[in-house]
C-alpha cells in the first residue's frame, strides 16, 4: 500500500482539525450572548453525549474481552503450562482500550478523582467557573499537545502496518498506538461538553443538577 495514502489522511485530519478550534471558544461566547446560542450550544452538548455513550458501548465490550482473556491467561498458565505472547498482548491491548475510551466516559459522569483544596469551598457559580479554567488551562492545551506531538510516529507506524516485535505476538501494534490520539480526541470532545454545560448553568440555562449528583467526586489536601 502506498505510504503516501496516510501522510495524505493525516494531512487532511489536521486541517479538520483547525477548522474544529473555534468550537472551542464556544462556552466562552455562550457566556457572553447565551440568549443567541444558548440552544445551539445545548444541542452541541447531546451530540457529544451521545458519541461519548459510543465510547461507553466500546468500553463495555474491552471489559468484557479483558475479563474473558485474562481468565484465559489463568487457566492456560497454571492449569495447563501454557502461555502465548499473541494472547498476553491480546489482554494488553483490551486494558488499554477500556482504559483510553473510558476516560471520556468517567469525564462525562463526573467519575474523575480530584485533588483539589479550593472546589469545595465555592459555591455551585464557583465551581463552575472552577471547572471552565480547568478546562481552558490544563485539559485542553494538554491534549491538543498530544495531537501535535505523536503525528510523525503514528503515520510511520501506519504506513508498515507495525506489529509485535515478538514473532508469535498480535500485529495491531499501529491500531494500539491509535489508542492516543483517540483518547485525545475524546477527552477533547467530552471537555467541550463539560464547557459548555459549566457555561448554561452559569447563565441559567441549564438546571444545576450536577452538583447535587457529584459523589464521584473525591478531594484531599
Amino acid at each position: 500500500m502506498d505510504p503516501q495514502i496516510f501522510i495524505t489522511l493525516g494531512g487532511w485530519l489536521g486541517w479538520l482539525g483547525i477548522i474544529l478550534l473555534p468550537l472551542f471558544i464556544l462556552p466562552l461566547i455562550t457566556l457572553i450572548i447565551p440568549a443567541v446560542i444558548g440552544s445551539y450550544s445545548e444541542q452541541l452538548v447531546q451530540l457529544i453525549q451521545k458519541i461519548t455513550h459510543g465510547a461507553l458501548m466500546v468500553c463495555m465490550v474491552a471489559t468484557l474481552a479483558l475479563l474473558a482473556l485474562q481468565l484465559l491467561v489463568v487457566i492456560a498458565g497454571y492449569a495447563f503450562g501454557l502461555s502465548w505472547t499473541w494472547l498476553s498482548e491480546a489482554v494488553m491491548y483490551a486494558f488499554a482500550c477500556m482504559f483510553m475510551i473510558g476516560a471520556a466516559v468517567a469525564l462525562r459522569d463526573n467519575a474523575h478523582v480530584r485533588v483539589d483544596i479550593l472546589r469545595p469551598r465555592f459555591g455551585p457559580h464557583g465551581r463552575d467557573w472552577i471547572e471552565l479554567a480547568g478546562l481552558y488551562l490544563f485539559l485542553f492545551p494538554i491534549c491538543i499537545r498530544i495531537l501535535t506531538t505523536g503525528d510523525q510516529g503514528l503515520t510511520r507506524a501506519w504506513m508498515i502496518f507495525e506489529g509485535s516485535r515478538e514473532s508469535d505476538g498480535l500485529p495491531l501494534m499501529f491500531l494500539f498506538k491509535t489508542l492516543v490520539p483517540v483518547f485525545a480526541v475524546l477527552m477533547l470532545s467530552q471537555g467541550l461538553a463539560e464547557a459548555l454545560k459549566a457555561a448554561l448553568r452559569l447563565t441559567g440555562l441549564r438546571p444545576d443538577i450536577e452538583h447535587t449528583q457529584s459523589g464521584g467526586d473525591t478531594y484531599g489536601a
